[in-house]
């Protein structure tokens, strides 16, 4: 099975060049045999415009949700976007997954807001998407999402084994996906497929790096810090030994905190 992501600069609040922008990349993704390719946080309308995030957010089941249908069904390939929605009077983080025939398969909120512009534009949401993807369990989580090894080790512990995450992270930040991706996916013997931006956004640069790692902590692919569609085969990690996966779940022994006098 061969998975795609695209890492790039933001539209800039142009939503048709983001449609145009991700029906190119989806098309290339395709046509070198990619079944599902992921795409950044908020990449509709931008993340780092939120003079945009209230007034261009959409619901689920709109204009928006039906032309990713349509670009994913015309390019027989599944496609993973942030987008921004507005749903019961508020605006969420969100991102949608659908598959090749242009179905929904998930629709994900963020549950971790991550600092004031976020908490700011956004509501938080509360729970998790599970969906099968190419026989395995899947779910989304979005940026901050997957630094938390709670969500991990839940996810985990329903099953699930592949992870989409659309993200924003700045330069500076590198560790995340260098070390606190990996070791998420080392953890709890998951593959993470991280879409981050590159270049800036107004006073906000993107350090690129993103990758997809398996579940020995190992990249099947990275990026730099330039504009890049990354494609690999993850049936490699069919491969791995037994030895290099992590147990955690299985010999994890609670104690009790005690406090001396």
């Amino acid at each position: 099975m061969k998975l795609a992501l695209y890492q790039g600069p933001a539209i800039g609040g142009d939503i048709e060049a983001g449609f145009a922008r991700i029906e190119m990349n989806l098309a290339a993704a395709a046509k070198a045999g990619a079944c599902m390719t992921v795409f950044p946080e908020l990449f509709l309308p931008g993340y780092n415009r939120p003079d945009l995030h209230e007034s261009l957010a959409q619901p689920l089941g709109g204009a928006w949700s039906g032309r990713l249908a349509e670009i994913a069904k015309k390019h027989q390939c599944g496609l993973t976007v942030g987008w921004a929605e507005s749903a019961d009077g508020v605006v969420y983080n969100a991102a949608t997954c659908v598959d090749e025939t242009g179905n929904q398969l998930a629709h994900f909120r963020k549950i971790q807001l991550f600092g004031p512009m976020e908490k700011k534009s956004f509501s938080p949401g509360s729970s998790y998407s599970i969906f099968e993807f190419q026989g395995q369990k899947a779910a989304i989580l979005i940026c901050y999402d997957i630094e938390f090894p709670q969500h991990c080790n839940a996810l985990a512990k329903a099953g699930v084994t592949l992870i989409f995450v659309p993200t924003a992270n700045p330069a500076g930040f590198e560790h995340v996906s260098d070390v606190l991706v990996p070791a998420r996916a080392a953890e709890m013997q998951l593959t993470i497929v991280y879409a981050n931006y590159c270049g800036t956004e107004g006073d906000l640069a993107y350090g690129g790096h993103s990758i997809i790692v398996g579940p020995d902590a190992a990249a099947l692919a990275s990026a730099g810090t330039g504009e890049t569609l990354l494609i690999t085969d993850i049936s490699q990690i069919d491969q791995i030994s037994a030895e290099k996966l992590s147990q955690q779940n299985e010999d994890y022994r609670k104690v009790v905190v005690s406090h001396d006098a």
